[in-house]
């Protein structure tokens, strides 16, 4: 089993959760590879067996648009069957973007293992917790 987290951070909360996710993954005994999303594209979804993408809310509620979102863009089209977690950070609204997100990807056709895990601005111990559980969930 190997899995990618594939994350944008700016403040470096989306990244705290993403190495969370990877903890988790290492914890079920799978190998997992942890990439920026300057660093994963559409090419690589067929590497892997489940990928997590985390993303933190942005301006209205949004993907972050200038690196994330068109990464995730090019890779939506390939996600059909593709078993997948959404997790991110934000720092005012309710989580919105968060749910338009999953919808997109479930209209994809994409396997969403556990519900996707948000935090508000910094991951507490719960949120630790949360994403460490979505790593392993990923695994099953």
């Amino acid at each position: 089993m190997k899995t990618a987290v594939v994350f944008w951070s700016g403040t470096g909360n989306t990244e705290a959760m993403a190495q969370s996710v990877a903890n988790g993954v290492k914890a079920a005994g799978a190998e997992v590879d942890v990439l920026t999303c300057g660093q994963f594209n559409e090419t690589m979804i067929d590497d892997y067996d489940s990928i997590a993408f985390g993303c933190p809310s942005m301006g209205a509620e949004q993907l972050e648009e200038d690196e994330f979102e068109p990464m995730f863009s090019a890779c939506s089209p390939k996600l059909g069957g593709k078993k997948i977690a959404l997790f991110g950070s934000y720092g005012w609204g309710d989580g919105e973007w968060m749910r338009n997100w999953q919808e997109e990807c479930e209209s994809a056709g994409a396997v969403l293992t556990c519900e996707p895990v948000i935090c508000n601005e910094a991951p507490d111990d719960e949120a630790i917790a949360a994403c460490e559980a979505l790593g392993k969930a990923l695994t099953e």
